[in-house]
């Protein structure tokens, strides 16, 4: 069993001024460790995209944030990004892989599904993403996750798990404790009254509280 677990984060849902959303990208990766940055921009032409990887990259790379692409294997791979995601009703898995190569990530949607997941894993996936565990309302999530297919998972399977949906400071530690492998968060990091560099901060205590708990 792993006995670590990392913050993921994602982008708000759109960015209509990315050099403001640079300097908020800049500031949440100061408040502590982030492992991955997803780029998460929906019903937008491709040339919106690839000006947000363009201007976002640099700085999460800066840091050491890899830095994946949601849905778009064919964009990721042109756009020199270090991963893709796609859920269950995108790419299929075997495609996005032929395009993204065997260096660089691809990571898969499994909501509450270890069938899915095994599927994944079995056929290379580098990472299977469960949730959601809360509520969001960063998109619809009608498929609602417990807790214990993180442990199950952790128990049986070697292939990182990434807990989703609603993940705030507040709710983390159990995920973490569970046995996630990384919290991907996204509302609970850009919307926190404190701002972005306090979010990445208390996630990260709730983490190693987590931690400390799973013994």
């Amino acid at each position: 069993m792993t006995l670590d677990c990392r913050l993921y984060l994602i982008t708000p849902p759109s960015l209509p001024d990315l050099a403001a959303f640079g300097r908020q990208l800049a500031r949440a990766l100061e408040g502590g460790d982030v492992a991955a940055l997803q780029i998460r921009l929906k019903d937008v032409s491709d040339d919106v995209v690839a000006a947000a990887v363009e201007a976002i990259s640099p700085i999460a790379r800066a840091r050491d944030v890899a830095v994946i692409l949601n849905d778009r294997p064919d964009l990721a791979a042109r756009l020199d990004c270090d991963g893709v995601h796609v859920g269950q009703g995108d790419t299929p898995y075997a495609a996005a892989r032929k395009l993204m190569g065997k260096d660089r990530m691809v990571g898969v949607t499994c909501h509450d599904s270890r069938h899915l997941a095994m599927e994944a894993a079995e056929a290379g996936a580098d990472y299977v993403a469960f949730g959601a565990f809360f509520p969001t309302t960063t998109k619809e999530a009608p498929i609602v996750a417990e807790s214990d297919i993180l442990s199950i998972w952790q128990e049986t399977m070697e292939v990182p798990c990434v807990a989703i949906g609603g993940i705030t400071a507040a709710n983390a530690a159990p995920l973490a404790t569970a046995g996630a492998d990384f919290l991907a968060v996204s509302g609970g990091v850009w919307a926190h009254p404190e701002g972005p560099d306090a979010a990445v901060a208390a996630l990260n205590a709730a983490i190693a509280q987590g931690l400390a708990a799973r013994g």
